[in-house]
């Protein structure tokens, strides 16, 4: 057992996990913003662990979520006495002067370190105003015809936010082999977004970068052979939001994560003299939870210690969150309430909240554009029936061709074995995906045979090799 008084706790939380991490040899993992992404160092994958260095934990969609001396248990396979004892060494007696001594050592380390992010905070800070700056009038741009891909209607897309602009030709950067190295990998016209704090600056700008020959209209960026999100964000978001509509005496907020499923909402225009504000992401529109002892993980309970975090204006009397489908429903509703209750206990005006669903599998922009009913089911034989499945399947083929992507086998071409026949596969399995089953980037052809063999228990894009 350890003494809850043992000094070498609080010298091992002082550690930065980033630090731990890089004492682990943890591979593969890739800096995105404030956080480490990657592959897990116990379950593998590809991308469903991360690192958050600013507050200090991890987290993976299958293992869970810990603190540095719980990396250390999860990497190792080890006790929470042997990590403390791998991450600090043995317990020994300490005399007070050298207790002082490493307190004072870790105060100033703490200082050194909350400067430097103060200063990396201000410089994307400053780089996202100068992107915003150089983006031009959405209206009668790409980004206009972007969102009539989306399927937003023309009451939407004839005038449109203040808060949205075109970019005619903005880089798009990742990481170099070196460190502090970023590479231009595509350059090309993009939409920006204003990430707005209760104040009214803009401290952080959201860009998706368009191809208008693509079928959703969002271009397709690939380096080493991997697909990238065509969406990044720059600057410091915490506690902002991209304001799409003011409302005129506005009394209701209605919040999605993204432009797209915000814009969807105002479309409906089912409440009237609402403002229609995108929360940027889960995280943002979450804040901190707590999350120590049994059966809080789904709780919802915020972290009213958060200072960073999501508030509505004071106006707000009634708050609504847009629940996504295309996540994972517990956890999500779980954030959600999170962001909610929070804003309920620090807004006075705040007399309701409330959170609206999708089906699983589908945001709300899927409905709008008719891909999808609400009552979709993206498993089983009902899905590979759906004229949406069949309009999907023939697009990915016109795209392609009938060949297959991993052997070269095309109908016609006689071959030793059982008949085969061109398939259309989701490269993440529907079953584990239910978000990809449409999605025309999650898509390839392979023949028959390919296809049992890659089955649903592996994610090989064979469109690398072609």
């Amino acid at each position: 057992m350890v003494r809850d008084d043992d000094p070498r706790l609080t010298e091992a939380r002082a550690i930065p996990i980033d630090e731990i991490a890089e004492r682990l040899s943890i591979a593969g993992l890739k800096r995105a913003g404030r956080e480490l992404v990657g592959p897990c160092p116990a379950c593998g994958g590809k991308d469903r662990f991360g690192i958050n260095i600013q507050k200090g934990v991890y987290n993976c969609r299958h293992c869970g979520a810990g603190d540095g001396l719980k990396l250390v248990q999860l990497v190792l396979g080890c006790d929470f006495k042997a990590a403390l004892a791998w991450l600090i060494g043995e317990e020994v007696s300490i005399d007070p002067a050298e207790a002082q001594r490493r307190a004072t050592k870790r105060a100033e380390d703490k200082r050194r370190s909350d400067e430097r992010a103060a200063k990396e905070r201000a410089k994307a800070i400053a780089r996202a105003k100068a992107i915003w700056a150089e983006g031009g009038a959405a209206d009668q741009s790409p980004v206009a015809e972007y969102l009539k891909r989306r399927g937003m209607p023309a009451l939407i897309t004839a005038s449109l936010p203040d808060c949205l602009r075109y970019h005619p030709s903005l880089s798009y950067m990742v990481d170099g082999d070196e460190p502090g190295q970023f590479v231009e990998i595509h350059r090309g016209p993009a939409m920006l977004a204003a990430c707005v704090t209760p104040s009214g600056e803009i401290t952080a700008v959201h860009r998706t970068w368009i191809d208008l020959d693509q079928p959703k209209g969002k271009a397709r960026i690939v380096h080493k052979g991997e697909v990238l999100s065509a969406k990044k964000i720059w600057g410091h978001k915490k506690g902002c939001a991209i304001r799409l509509s003011a409302g005129t005496a506005a009394q209701t907020l209605i919040m999605g994560e993204g432009i797209e499923t915000t814009l969807t909402a105002l479309a409906a225009d089912v409440y009237s003299n609402a403002s229609y504000w995108a929360g940027i992401d889960l995280g943002n529109m979450s804040g901190s939870r707590l999350l120590r002892g049994a059966g809080m993980k789904y709780a919802g309970i915020p972290d009213l210690d958060d200072q960073d975090a999501f508030i509505p204006p004071p106006w707000v009397k009634h708050l609504i969150f847009i629940q996504d489908g295309d996540s994972e429903p517990k956890s999500t509703r779980a954030k959600l309430l999170s962001g909610l209750r929070r804003a309920r206990a620090k807004v006075a005006a705040v007399e309701r909240i409330s959170i609206i669903n999708c089906a699983l599998g589908v945001d709300l922009n899927d409905v709008l554009m008719g891909a999808l009913p609400l009552d979709f089911n993206p498993y089983g034989q009902e899905f590979l029936d759906s004229p949406q499945w069949g309009r999907v399947r023939q697009q990915t083929l016109n795209r392609y061709g009938r060949e297959c992507m991993s052997c070269g086998w095309t109908p016609g071409h006689k071959s030793k074995g059982p008949k085969r026949f061109i398939q259309v596969d989701h490269i993440k399995p529907r079953s584990r995906y239910p978000h990809l089953a449409l999605d025309p980037d999650n898509l390839q052809v392979l023949c028959s045979e390919c296809n049992k063999a890659k089955s649903d228990k592996y994610e090989t894009d064979f469109r690398k090799a072609t």
